[in-house]
């Protein structure tokens, strides 16, 4: 990979360089939902130690969470979005790989979470002249297409004034995620046509190449029992053959594709669809239960010291705190999901696509004298101005 793609939050140009390497050697970076900085953390060491990129995502019940769930107010999931986003600012350079910023799924019913995120790219960007976010998902499936396209354009119009990648889902991912439930549609609707996968080409281009398509080829939310879910991936390279042939151009991968729903692919298929043009897939299912999975055997492990705070095997009176430390539990649950991501990373051909470049590490919040650097007041202003922004454009919904 091109050494001038910097380490830490990546957006822009230097995103769409990171994504035209990915395309062009043939792997695919995985997309991680977190729902806190011990996620965030556990999935940058996952990269880190596996010398990938990384791509991070929140999405509206993640956002909601991260912020509080004790907090019931209509601009939680964004404020959380956005605390993320500054958390991530914050270390990402630290572990020395490329990190990309994501938005997941937003429905139409989830709009105005994606306008105060918006409103939050747009303070960000005025006062530092580049998004918080590098990208964000629309997730318009269950709309006609025509409404789908046509509500892309319109918010893919002011994105690109701030270099901000957006991604589009045309076809149906099966399963449940964040409220959307799909475990009953129709299954011809799981495949994207070529020809819809065009019609999107054709209306986003003409506005930037800073986009990506989630077609859907049998894809499904969540782990489901082997043979219920038939994954098509050989289909991607068909949407690739047909812009092709209508772009008239050598480049044999011309769009940029996603692939959802990964927890619970096979090696093969994921390979598939990577060797078609997929540069990140998106997971969540396995990662959640690697997570749990640490701190299960940790317990089961440690059951008798975990029973009170004084009192274990080695004497009634003996102290139980350093297995009780949540640091010391949530610590299991890092490493465990950590290993999750980097068997993602290989699956994906990810493994060694860069070399971590540590000794840079800043937080990329404020820019101060052309070095980013951590400015506490820029920060505090910075997040009031957000939160300012955030409840106005909710308030205007």
């Amino acid at each position: 990979m091109s050494s001038k793609i910097p380490v830490g939050v990546v957006t822009g140009k230097d995103l769409v360089a990171l994504l035209e390497d990915a395309r062009n050697r043939g792997y695919a970076i995985p997309a991680v939902n977190c729902t806190s900085s011990c996620t965030v953390n556990a999935v940058l060491e996952a990269a880190s130690k596996s010398k990938s990129p990384i791509m991070i995502q929140v999405s509206n019940g993640g956002g909601t969470y991260y912020l509080g769930k004790g907090i019931k107010d209509p601009n939680a999931s964004a404020a959380g979005s956005v605390a993320l986003a500054y958390h991530v600012r914050a270390v990402a350079s630290y572990y020395g790989v490329p990190v990309v910023l994501h938005s997941d799924h937003c429905a139409k019913k989830l709009l105005p979470w994606f306008d105060a995120m918006l409103a939050a790219d747009k303070e960000y960007y005025d006062k530092f002249g580049e998004p918080l976010f590098s990208s964000h998902m629309l997730d318009l499936s269950e709309e006609t297409d025509e409404e789908n396209i046509d509500i892309c354009v319109k918010y893919f119009k002011k994105m690109s004034a701030m270099d901000i990648w957006l991604e589009m889902e045309i076809g149906i991912t099966g399963g449940e995620e964040d409220g959307v439930n799909n475990e009953d549609v129709d299954p011809e609707k799981l495949y994207t046509t070529p020809e819809q996968v065009w019609a999107v080409y054709q209306a986003l281009s003409p506005i930037s190449p800073m986009f990506s398509i989630a077609a859907a080829f049998g894809n499904v939310h969540g782990v489901y029992k082997p043979g219920n879910v038939v994954l098509s991936p050989e289909k991607l390279g068909k949407h690739q053959a047909y812009a092709k042939q209508k772009l008239g151009c050598v480049e044999d991968k011309p769009l940029f594709l996603v692939m959802h729903g990964g927890s619970g692919s096979t090696a093969s298929e994921i390979a598939t669809a990577v060797s078609n043009g997929v540069v990140k897939m998106n997971i969540d299912t396995d990662t959640q239960w690697a997570f749990w999975d640490g701190i299960r055997g940790f317990e089961s492990s440690n059951r008798e010291y975990l029973q009170a705070q004084i009192g274990n095997p080695k004497g009634k009176d003996k102290p139980n705190k350093k297995f009780y430390d949540p640091r010391v539990w949530l610590r299991k649950g890092q490493e465990s999901m950590c290993k999750r991501v980097m068997d993602s990373c290989e699956k994906l051909s990810a493994v060694g696509t860069f070399e971590p470049r540590f000794g840079q590490g800043a937080p990329q919040i404020a820019e101060k004298g052309g070095k980013k650097e951590l400015n506490v007041i820029s920060v505090a202003v910075g997040c009031l101005a957000i939160g300012v922004a955030v409840g106005m454009a909710i308030a205007k919904k």
